[in-house]
């Protein structure tokens, strides 16, 4: 069975995580959901990876704290789309600038289900094109 790999980081300090990541969580739980439901009567399956970053990690780099990497590169990469930054000031993250996803002329503090399923089904399709190195529109048609 073909695999959709999902990987998911995020500071998590004594059980918490800060306000964006618990909610970028349930869209990522939407999202598998929906994935899931459309892929594996295709015989692809859906893994969700959830990966705890140390609060060394954290500080050392915190817009390492809410990404998400499909089938190993960054859903930012799948959609064309540009990793930012905003200030944060929660009690887990503590007053830093936390990752923000610039997709579509918007910028998400919280990483919604559709720009999931969309950067999902890119991986997917350049998965079952054969193609490992190109990016969304590298090997597509026109």
């Amino acid at each position: 069975m073909e695999m959709l790999h999902i990987r998911w980081q995020r500071l998590l300090v004594d059980g918490a995580t800060c306000p964006r990541c618990a909610s970028t969580e349930e869209e990522l739980e939407k999202a598998c959901a929906l994935l899931e439901q459309v892929l594996v009567p295709l015989g692809i399956g859906v893994v969700l990876e959830k990966e705890v970053l140390s609060c060394e990690t954290f500080h050392e780099d915190p817009l390492q704290s809410n990404a998400i990497f499909l089938n190993g590169r960054p859903l930012e990469e799948w959609l064309g789309a540009s990793r930012g930054e905003s200030p944060c000031y929660c009690g887990v993250c503590g007053p830093v600038a936390c990752r923000t996803v610039e997709a579509d002329g918007r910028v998400y503090e919280v990483i919604p289900a559709e720009l999931i399923v969309r950067a999902a089904l890119l991986a997917v399709s350049t998965s079952l094109s054969g193609c490992s190195h190109c990016g969304p529109s590298c090997c597509s048609p026109g």
